[in-house]
Protein backbone atom coordinates (compact mmCIF):
# COMPACT_ATOMS: atom_id res chain seq x y z
CA UNK A 1 0.00 0.00 0.00
CA UNK A 2 1.39 3.39 -0.99
CA UNK A 3 1.77 6.35 1.33
CA UNK A 4 -0.88 8.24 -0.64
CA UNK A 5 -3.38 5.41 -0.15
CA UNK A 6 -2.70 5.35 3.58
CA UNK A 7 -3.20 9.10 3.78
CA UNK A 8 -6.64 8.86 2.19
CA UNK A 9 -7.88 6.16 4.57
CA UNK A 10 -10.54 7.07 7.11
CA UNK A 11 -9.41 7.68 10.64
CA UNK A 12 -11.41 5.79 13.25
CA UNK A 13 -12.20 6.89 16.79
CA UNK A 14 -13.93 4.97 19.55
CA UNK A 15 -16.26 7.28 21.50
CA UNK A 16 -17.85 5.88 24.67
CA UNK A 17 -20.95 7.47 26.21
CA UNK A 18 -21.30 7.00 29.97
CA UNK A 19 -23.74 8.14 32.63
CA UNK A 20 -26.75 7.10 34.69
CA UNK A 21 -29.80 5.48 33.13
CA UNK A 22 -32.41 7.92 31.73
CA UNK A 23 -29.83 10.70 31.36
CA UNK A 24 -30.35 10.63 27.60
CA UNK A 25 -27.29 8.73 26.37
CA UNK A 26 -29.15 6.63 23.80
CA UNK A 27 -31.15 9.66 22.64
CA UNK A 28 -27.89 11.57 22.22
CA UNK A 29 -26.30 8.77 20.16
CA UNK A 30 -29.44 8.27 18.07
CA UNK A 31 -29.80 11.98 17.40
CA UNK A 32 -26.18 12.16 16.24
CA UNK A 33 -26.03 8.96 14.18
CA UNK A 34 -29.57 8.77 12.81
CA UNK A 35 -30.93 12.31 13.22
CA UNK A 36 -33.88 10.91 15.15
CA UNK A 37 -35.37 11.17 18.63
CA UNK A 38 -37.48 8.54 20.38
CA UNK A 39 -40.10 9.92 22.75
CA UNK A 40 -40.44 6.66 24.68
CA UNK A 41 -37.68 5.76 27.14
CA UNK A 42 -36.14 2.35 26.54
CA UNK A 43 -33.40 1.14 28.86
CA UNK A 44 -30.17 0.09 27.20
CA UNK A 45 -29.12 -3.39 28.33
CA UNK A 46 -25.39 -3.88 27.88
CA UNK A 47 -24.54 -1.54 25.04
CA UNK A 48 -25.69 -0.15 21.72
CA UNK A 49 -23.20 0.50 18.95
CA UNK A 50 -23.44 3.28 16.34
CA UNK A 51 -21.27 4.29 13.40
CA UNK A 52 -21.13 7.67 11.70
CA UNK A 53 -18.64 9.34 9.39
CA UNK A 54 -17.84 13.03 9.73
CA UNK A 55 -15.43 15.35 7.96
CA UNK A 56 -13.13 17.63 9.93
CA UNK A 57 -11.18 20.67 8.69
CA UNK A 58 -8.43 19.78 6.25
CA UNK A 59 -10.79 17.29 4.58
CA UNK A 60 -10.04 14.75 7.32
CA UNK A 61 -12.59 11.93 7.17
CA UNK A 62 -13.28 10.29 10.52
CA UNK A 63 -15.49 7.31 11.32
CA UNK A 64 -16.82 7.53 14.86
CA UNK A 65 -17.60 4.27 16.64
CA UNK A 66 -20.08 5.40 19.27
CA UNK A 67 -20.52 3.00 22.21
CA UNK A 68 -23.69 3.71 24.18
CA UNK A 69 -23.18 2.02 27.55
CA UNK A 70 -26.21 1.08 29.65
CA UNK A 71 -26.46 3.08 32.89
CA UNK A 72 -26.91 -0.06 35.01
CA UNK A 73 -23.44 -1.32 34.02
CA UNK A 74 -21.59 0.86 36.58
CA UNK A 75 -19.70 -1.70 38.64
CA UNK A 76 -20.51 -4.44 36.16
CA UNK A 77 -17.95 -6.99 35.00
CA UNK A 78 -17.93 -5.81 31.38
CA UNK A 79 -17.68 -2.05 31.90
CA UNK A 80 -13.88 -1.92 31.89
CA UNK A 81 -13.85 -3.82 28.59
CA UNK A 82 -16.35 -1.42 27.08
CA UNK A 83 -14.25 1.59 28.11
CA UNK A 84 -10.86 0.14 27.22
CA UNK A 85 -9.33 1.63 24.10
CA UNK A 86 -11.66 4.62 23.95
CA UNK A 87 -10.26 7.71 22.28
CA UNK A 88 -13.03 9.90 23.67
CA UNK A 89 -15.55 9.67 26.52
CA UNK A 90 -18.78 11.63 26.91
CA UNK A 91 -19.94 11.85 30.53
CA UNK A 92 -23.65 12.60 30.21
CA UNK A 93 -26.05 13.84 32.89
CA UNK A 94 -29.60 15.19 33.00
CA UNK A 95 -29.73 18.84 34.10
CA UNK A 96 -32.99 18.14 35.96
CA UNK A 97 -31.60 15.12 37.85
CA UNK A 98 -28.94 16.05 40.39
CA UNK A 99 -28.15 12.43 41.22
CA UNK A 100 -27.10 11.82 37.62
CA UNK A 101 -24.58 14.65 38.04
CA UNK A 102 -23.26 13.41 41.40
CA UNK A 103 -22.72 9.91 40.01
CA UNK A 104 -20.34 11.26 37.37
CA UNK A 105 -17.56 11.07 39.96
CA UNK A 106 -17.94 7.29 39.91
CA UNK A 107 -18.13 7.11 36.12
CA UNK A 108 -15.05 9.32 35.74
CA UNK A 109 -13.23 7.28 38.38
CA UNK A 110 -13.88 4.11 36.38
CA UNK A 111 -12.55 5.74 33.19
CA UNK A 112 -9.33 6.72 34.93
CA UNK A 113 -8.94 3.35 36.62
CA UNK A 114 -9.25 1.51 33.30
CA UNK A 115 -6.72 3.83 31.67
CA UNK A 116 -4.28 4.34 34.55
CA UNK A 117 -1.56 2.29 32.80
CA UNK A 118 -2.46 3.28 29.25
CA UNK A 119 0.01 5.25 27.16
CA UNK A 120 -2.76 7.51 25.90
CA UNK A 121 -5.56 8.91 28.05
CA UNK A 122 -8.99 9.38 26.43
CA UNK A 123 -10.33 12.86 25.78
CA UNK A 124 -13.16 13.26 28.32
CA UNK A 125 -16.07 15.69 27.87
CA UNK A 126 -18.83 16.70 30.29
CA UNK A 127 -22.21 16.80 28.53
CA UNK A 128 -25.27 18.43 30.11
CA UNK A 129 -28.32 16.96 28.37
CA UNK A 130 -31.98 18.01 28.21
CA UNK A 131 -31.00 21.67 27.84
CA UNK A 132 -33.61 22.28 25.11
CA UNK A 133 -35.66 24.85 26.95
CA UNK A 134 -33.12 26.37 29.29
CA UNK A 135 -30.52 26.89 26.57
CA UNK A 136 -31.74 26.25 23.04
CA UNK A 137 -35.19 27.74 22.69
CA UNK A 138 -35.62 31.48 22.14
CA UNK A 139 -37.26 33.53 24.86
CA UNK A 140 -40.94 32.84 25.04
CA UNK A 141 -40.84 29.69 22.91
CA UNK A 142 -41.57 26.24 24.28
CA UNK A 143 -41.89 25.05 27.84
CA UNK A 144 -39.45 26.72 30.19
CA UNK A 145 -37.62 24.02 32.16
CA UNK A 146 -35.24 26.41 33.90
CA UNK A 147 -37.21 26.07 37.12
CA UNK A 148 -36.64 22.29 36.93
CA UNK A 149 -32.87 22.59 36.59
CA UNK A 150 -31.15 21.06 39.62
CA UNK A 151 -27.58 21.30 38.35
CA UNK A 152 -26.53 24.91 38.03
CA UNK A 153 -24.13 26.05 35.33
CA UNK A 154 -21.46 27.02 37.87
CA UNK A 155 -21.36 23.45 39.25
CA UNK A 156 -20.99 22.15 35.71
CA UNK A 157 -18.13 24.56 35.03
CA UNK A 158 -16.39 23.77 38.32
CA UNK A 159 -16.50 20.02 37.62
CA UNK A 160 -14.93 20.64 34.21
CA UNK A 161 -12.17 22.82 35.64
CA UNK A 162 -11.34 20.47 38.50
CA UNK A 163 -11.11 17.44 36.22
CA UNK A 164 -9.78 18.92 33.01
CA UNK A 165 -12.89 18.20 30.94
CA UNK A 166 -14.33 20.02 27.94
CA UNK A 167 -17.81 21.46 28.46
CA UNK A 168 -20.96 20.89 26.39
CA UNK A 169 -24.64 21.79 26.77
CA UNK A 170 -26.87 19.83 24.38
CA UNK A 171 -30.42 18.72 23.74
CA UNK A 172 -30.93 15.28 22.27
CA UNK A 173 -34.60 16.19 21.90
CA UNK A 174 -34.12 19.17 19.57
CA UNK A 175 -30.67 18.23 18.30
CA UNK A 176 -29.22 21.50 19.57
CA UNK A 177 -25.40 21.34 19.81
CA UNK A 178 -25.31 17.53 19.44
CA UNK A 179 -23.37 17.41 16.17
CA UNK A 180 -20.89 20.06 17.26
CA UNK A 181 -20.32 18.19 20.55
CA UNK A 182 -19.17 15.05 18.73
CA UNK A 183 -17.24 17.12 16.21
CA UNK A 184 -15.34 18.98 18.94
CA UNK A 185 -14.49 15.79 20.81
CA UNK A 186 -13.20 14.18 17.60
CA UNK A 187 -11.23 17.27 16.62
CA UNK A 188 -9.70 17.69 20.09
CA UNK A 189 -8.72 14.02 20.12
CA UNK A 190 -6.94 14.36 16.78
CA UNK A 191 -5.38 17.73 17.62
CA UNK A 192 -7.41 19.57 14.98
CA UNK A 193 -8.54 23.09 15.83
CA UNK A 194 -12.04 24.26 14.94
CA UNK A 195 -12.89 27.89 14.36
CA UNK A 196 -16.22 29.45 15.22
CA UNK A 197 -17.53 29.31 11.65
CA UNK A 198 -16.81 25.58 11.40
CA UNK A 199 -18.62 24.87 14.65
CA UNK A 200 -21.62 26.97 13.61
CA UNK A 201 -21.79 25.08 10.32
CA UNK A 202 -22.00 21.77 12.19
CA UNK A 203 -24.58 23.19 14.54
CA UNK A 204 -27.35 23.04 11.96
CA UNK A 205 -30.47 25.15 11.99
CA UNK A 206 -32.82 24.93 14.97
CA UNK A 207 -36.43 24.68 13.87
CA UNK A 208 -39.30 25.50 16.17
CA UNK A 209 -43.01 24.99 15.60
CA UNK A 210 -45.31 27.87 16.45
CA UNK A 211 -48.26 26.84 18.58
CA UNK A 212 -51.63 28.54 18.79
CA UNK A 213 -52.38 28.08 22.47
CA UNK A 214 -56.00 29.09 21.92
CA UNK A 215 -56.44 25.78 20.11
CA UNK A 216 -53.81 23.72 21.87
CA UNK A 217 -54.90 21.41 24.67
CA UNK A 218 -51.79 22.19 26.71
CA UNK A 219 -48.08 22.75 26.70
CA UNK A 220 -47.51 19.24 25.38
CA UNK A 221 -48.67 20.51 21.99
CA UNK A 222 -45.38 22.37 21.62
CA UNK A 223 -42.64 20.45 19.84
CA UNK A 224 -39.11 21.41 18.76
CA UNK A 225 -36.84 19.73 16.26
CA UNK A 226 -33.43 20.39 14.74
CA UNK A 227 -31.38 18.98 11.90
CA UNK A 228 -27.94 17.65 12.90
CA UNK A 229 -25.02 17.67 10.50
CA UNK A 230 -25.56 15.45 7.44
CA UNK A 231 -23.38 12.41 6.83
CA UNK A 232 -22.77 9.89 4.09
CA UNK A 233 -23.36 6.73 6.12
CA UNK A 234 -24.83 5.77 9.47
CA UNK A 235 -25.54 2.42 11.07
CA UNK A 236 -26.40 0.91 14.43
CA UNK A 237 -26.27 -2.46 16.12
CA UNK A 238 -27.07 -3.64 19.62
CA UNK A 239 -25.09 -5.94 21.92
CA UNK A 240 -26.67 -7.42 25.03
Amino acid sequence: MSDSEEETQDKQLKIVILGDGASGKTSLATRFAQEAFGKQYKQTVGLDFFLKRITLPGNVSVTLQVWDIGGQTLGGKMLDKYIYGAHGVLLVYDITNYQSFEDLEDWLGMVRKVNEEAERQPNVALVANKSEDAVACPRGAGVDLEHMRTVKADKHSRFCQENGLSSHFVSAKTGDSVAVCFQRVAADTLGIKLNKAEMEQSQGVLKAELVDYREASGLREYRAAAAAARCDKSSVCSVQ
